[in-house]
C-alpha cells in the first residue's frame, strides 16, 4: 500500500481542500434528508399479518408504542438454506442502534417470506434479538417489490429497484420500507430504498470508508461472510 509521503504541512493543506468537499457534501445531504421527510404519504389499506414466534402480528403491533416503523426486508427464501451475507450484515448493526432509535420513537422489524421456524433458527444462531417475523407468501413482500411471483419473472415484470433491476431468478431480493401511524391507528408508508440504499444502515463500511484500503473489495462486498464463520 503505497502513498505519497508529505510534511505534516503539506497534509494539512491537502486535508484542508478535502474537508470543504466534505462539508459541502453534509450540506447537500442535510437537503437531501429534508427533502425525504417531505415525501408524500400512502395509506395502507391492506390488513398485513404476519406470522411471529407466538403466532399471528399484525403490522400494527410491529409498532409497539412508537409512531414509527422501519422494516428490513430480509432475503430469507422459503425452501433455501442460504442466508444471505449482506443482509446479516446489515442486521449485524441493528441490535446496538435500535436501543437508541427507539427511544426517539421508531421501532424495528425484519421480514422475511421463509417459515418462522427457519426465520428463528437463524436470529438464534446470529444471537439478535430484534423482532423478526414471516410474511409468508401473503402479499407484503410482493405488494413492497422485493419478492417476485415465477409468472411475473418469466414475463420481465419482475422490477426492482424502482425499475432499475429486472430479476430473472431471484424469488427475494432486500430493501427498507417505512411507515408512520397517526393517533387515530391509520399507517402509512412513507419510504422505501432498495439496493445501494440500504448502505445508509452499515456502520461498519462507514469506518472502512476513512481508512486507506476503503472497503478493502475486490467485487462489491466480496469480504463480507456471517460473523460466525470469519
Amino acid at each position: 500500500m503505497q502513498h505519497t509521503i508529505v510534511s505534516r504541512e503539506d497534509w494539512l493543506a491537502a486535508r484542508k481542500a478535502l474537508f470543504e468537499k466534505e462539508r459541502a457534501m453534509t450540506h447537500q445531504l442535510d437537503a437531501l434528508r429534508a427533502e425525504r421527510r417531505q415525501l408524500p404519504w400512502v395509506r395502507i389499506e391492506k390488513s398485513y399479518v404476519f406470522d411471529g414466534p407466538g403466532g399471528d402480528v399484525a403490522l400494527c403491533d410491529l409498532f409497539g408504542e412508537r409512531s414509527q416503523l422501519a422494516v428490513y426486508h430480509f432475503m430469507l427464501t422459503p425452501g433455501s438454506d442460504h442466508i444471505c451475507p449482506g443482509c446479516a450484515f446489515t442486521m449485524d448493526h441493528v441490535d446496538a442502534a435500535r436501543q437508541h432509535f427507539e427511544h426517539a420513537d421508531l421501532a424495528f422489524a425484519a421480514v422475511s417470506r421463509a417459515p418462522i421456524r427457519r426465520i428463528e433458527d437463524v436470529r438464534k444462531r446470529m444471537g439478535w434479538t430484534f423482532p423478526w417475523v414471516s410474511a409468508d407468501d401473503r402479499d407484503f413482500s410482493y405488494d413492497f417489490d422485493v419478492s417476485f411471483r415465477p409468472q411475473d419473472r418469466a414475463a420481465g415484470l419482475a422490477l426492482y429497484n424502482y425499475g432499475l433491476t429486472p430479476i430473472r431468478n431471484a424469488s427475494d431480493m432486500f430493501g427498507v420500507s417505512v411507515f408512520a401511524k397517526d393517533e387515530r391507528g391509520d399507517i402509512f408508508h412513507t419510504y422505501s430504498t432498495y439496493h445501494r440504499g440500504t448502505e445508509l444502515l452499515m456502520g461498519a463500511l462507514n469506518w472502512l470508508d476513512l481508512a486507506p484500503k476503503g472497503r478493502n473489495e475486490t467485487g462489491t462486498m466480496s469480504w463480507v461472510k456471517l460473523h460466525d464463520i470469519y
